[in-house]
């Protein structure tokens, strides 16, 4: 299992927190960019966060929870970005899929705690991974919804079934506890569990062992 951190709670400044991940063993950056009308309010200035990420070292993992992220998604190609996730709830989604996959880009489509999992067998043979949201997008520290373990099942039943090799990641309430109920999982994406504390490489390394 891998491990993509998130800087978007945290005890420290950005700045300083990404410098902290980069210090560890964990596999992916993972940055949350919200636009306060699909979810939370809006996180980003997109200069300001290409000059922040400038500075990363770890492979970028972006989920852009966006309403129409056509801005975005241009001003980050030139980054070193492993996966572009996008909700599969946003209108006009096969258009974002096919201007990355044009471009060259890993495309991972994101799915709400509310949102059937059978939604993704429309897309299985265009995405790369496809990240199950454990908590509801758009907000820090919340608390881990248990039923992402039946919906994980699930999800790797379709996988298998239609012999597809997308990716799976789990985002949302994951510490050291929480991590039991999604041991099936590719990656996991952990943000307050690691952030939040003094030590981020133990922390890491908790979640993998």
């Amino acid at each position: 299992m891998k491990v993509s951190v998130s800087f978007l709670k945290s005890n420290c400044s950005q700045e300083e927190t990404i410098k902290k991940i980069n210090q560890t063993s964990c596999d992916y950056l993972h940055v949350d960019l919200t636009d306060g009308i699909f979810a939370g309010e809006k996180n980003y200035d997109i200069l300001l966060m290409k000059e922040l990420l400038k500075q990363n070292q770890k492979p970028l993992d972006i989920h852009f929870m966006i309403e129409n992220p056509n801005e975005e998604l241009s001003a980050f190609l030139d980054l070193n970005v492993s996966f572009y996730t996008l909700p599969i709830e946003i209108p006009n989604i096969l258009e974002k899929i096919n201007f990355l996959k044009q471009n060259q880009k890993k495309v991972g489509l994101a799915i709400s705690p509310d949102t059937k999992i059978e939604e993704i067998k429309k897309y299985i043979n265009q995405i790369d991974l496809v990240l199950l949201m454990s908590v509801y997008p758009g907000f820090g520290g919340q608390k881990f919804l248990e039923k992402t373990s039946t919906r994980l099942k699930d999800l790797i039943k379709i996988r298998k079934e239609t012999n597809a090799s997308f990716l799976i990641e789990v985002d949302g309430g994951i510490n050291k506890e929480t991590i039991q109920y999604v041991k099936e999982a590719d990656i996991v994406v952990s943000g307050s569990y690691v952030c939040c504390n003094d030590n981020y490489e133990n922390q890491v390394k908790s979640l993998k062992e």
